[in-house]
């Protein structure tokens, strides 16, 4: 793909004062009020303040200009409450925001293609998705709609929905394989060509893209009047060629109202940005719709994730100094969601502090060791950054640190005693079953502030990321997704769409995720623990030297060197 120009972006009036009737507003054949990317509901303390409640009041003020609302994606994840609610929150806010139509964002798919559809039968609007096939369906992806002409304000519309390739990379319940993907240009080349021949008199391109693929789009598509667009999130207007793209903010804070005069052939554009500001009174059906979730919310951390058939142990002296059963659960669900090569947690994740008995593991339990909103990254590392990675992970026990790694796809053996700094015995290092190589890239699956070189991993501060945190997964998700297909595999729940299974056509070879791969036909021996697998080992002075004997015999031609689960090895468990 060739990057584009960055066009200027254009200035705008500011936020106008809200009236309530006709009386200050010149007349203009059409109105479209735009926004895109919405997780909070809830306002912030500083201006805008957005929330749902008062961005709803600011639509309302202009229905008297019966205005065309357009979402331009991602409002099913992620925050705190769609964790709890799986985004469902959302459709009865949308639906008395009165959006009429609206394109997929990546997070619509956060929860699984079956859940958005289901959500999609209770939404009064329409998705669109214009370029993204199912491969099992041969039909747009979540049933998207691929164009439509609506007639408004006695103009002709014609609108479509596209997205760009990047994201569908990072989608935890939909594997890239199963969906046929179409480049945008191409795609809205040939809508564009069959809008106007159907007398489309207007062409609205919604998208759900980075600024760099609108741009592209503005300058390769012909025939599109607008482009309304979602992803980023911060706000902006620029035209490019005679393509107008805008972005309309994030989390309700911000909307655009796009006055359009027709003069024979041609159309007039007056953007403005409406911020969402405190002066702005709540709306009542709204507030309501917000507080009837949030008074739920008890009885929805009651839900049943999955059955667990033995204790997962959460506990500060064991996560923080050793392998953990629960450490390599959800750094298994890492792997799973991102398809990288090993998945690394700073143990300080892992907030529950106690043994998570055998029986229903519940939405509560999992927010209670994950209470935090969690963007989940994956960066390219050499596997020199990688051991300086492990060796920051034990660089200060025994203390009780937060930065003790747990991980997937990946074991190491370690000498406690060792000076901090060269603790990691590089013979016991393997990734995905073989021994790292220092100059090899591999692709780490780490939360956003351990790629913030928070923690003391500085070194993976300034590594090459495969997408933003627009696009990530939140941990809490992954880990949801993760029980859901246990649950499919073990045949205790279905799967309509057929999305779910490819969660667990991982390339780790973990045991415990090798277990999945083999026994995927016999769903009563899947199991939703995993045990200690040796991932991490305290290695003692014996393994130390027979280690070095070893090393000193491969230079004279040895090939061949024992797992770090030798019996003259310590399991970090038993510590």
């Amino acid at each position: 793909m060739e990057a584009a120009e960055e066009a200027p972006l254009v200035a705008l009036p500011q936020s106008p004062e809200l009236s309530s009737g006709p009386g200050d507003i010149s007349p203009c054949d059409l109105t479209i009020l735009h926004f895109n990317d919405v997780y909070d509901v809830d306002p912030s303390p500083e201006e805008p303040v957005g929330g749902a409640a008062r961005f709803a009041t600011a639509v309302k003020k202009f229905d008297f200009l019966n205005p065309l609302l357009i979402f331009s994606g991602d409002c099913l994840n992620p925050s705190v409450l769609s964790t709890i609610t799986k985004g469902k929150h959302m459709i009865p806010i949308l639906n008395e925001l009165g959006v009429h139509f609206a394109v997929f964002g990546n997070h619509e798919f956060d929860f699984g293609v079956d859940i958005l559809e289901e959500y999609m039968k209770q939404m009064h609007f329409t998705w669109f998705l214009s370029n993204v096939y199912d491969r099992f369906t041969s039909e747009p992806l979540g049933h998207g709609t691929v164009k439509k002409i609506i007639h408004w304000n006695n103009i002709k519309i014609g609108l479509m929905g596209l997205v760009e390739e990047d994201w569908l990379d990072t989608l935890a319940t939909v594997n890239k394989s199963n969906v046929n993907y179409k480049d945008y240009v191409e795609v809205a080349n040939e809508i564009a060509i069959e809008l106007r021949e159907e007398g489309a008199d207007l062409v609205i391109a919604m998208t759900h893209m980075k600024w760099g693929n609108d741009t592209r789009l503005a300058q390769r598509a012909e025939g599109i009047n607008l482009i309304l667009g979602g992803h980023d999130h911060d706000y902006g207007i620029r035209k490019v060629n005679e393509t107008w793209i805008v972005k309309s903010g994030s989390d309700f804070k911000t909307l655009t109202k796009i006055d359009i005069r027709l003069f024979g052939a041609s159309f007039q554009y007056v953007f403005e940005k409406v911020d969402i500001l405190s002066y702005l009174e709540e709306d009542s059906h709204i507030k309501a719709i917000v507080k009837d979730f949030t008074q739920n919310i008890q009885y929805m951390l009651e839900e049943v994730l999955c059955p667990i058939d033995m204790e997962l142990d959460g506990r500060e002296i064991t996560v923080r100094r050793s392998e953990s059963n629960l450490g390599n659960l959800i750094t298994n669900a890492m792997l799973e969601a991102t398809r990288a090569d090993v998945a690394l947690l700073n143990s300080g994740t892992l907030r529950s502090d106690r043994i998570h008995p055998v029986g229903n593991f519940t939405l509560h339990d999992l927010l209670a060791v994950l209470p935090i909103v969690d963007p989940v990254l994956v960066v390219r590392v050499t596997g020199a950054q990688l051991l300086e990675a492990l060796e920051n992970g034990v660089y200060k026990y025994p203390a009780l640190d937060g930065r003790f790694p747990q991980v997937a796809g990946i074991q190491f053996g370690f000498d406690p005693d060792a000076e901090p700094g060269h603790r990691i015995i590089r013979d016991t290092v393997k990734v995905q079953g073989q021994y790292l190589q220092k100059k090899k890239i591999y692709l780490l699956a780490i939360k956003e502030y351990i790629a913030n070189g928070k923690d003391g991993y500085s070194m993976l501060k300034s590594c090459p990321r495969m997408f933003d945190t627009e696009t990530a997964q939140v941990l809490s998700t992954v880990v949801m997704n993760h029980f859901e297909s246990i649950k499919i595999l073990q045949g205790r729940k279905k799967c309509l769409s057929g999305h779910r299974m490819s969660l667990i056509t991982t390339t780790s070879k973990s045991p415990s995720l090798t277990a999945f791969e083999e026994e995927s036909n016999k769903p009563s021996s899947i199991i939703a623990v995993p045990g200690i697998e040796g991932r991490i080992c305290h290695i003692s002075q014996d393994m130390k030297e027979h280690l070095h004997q070893l090393r000193t015999e491969r230079k004279q031609g040895l090939t061949t060197f024992p797992t770090i689960s030798d019996n003259t090895s310590e399991n970090s468990d038993s510590d």
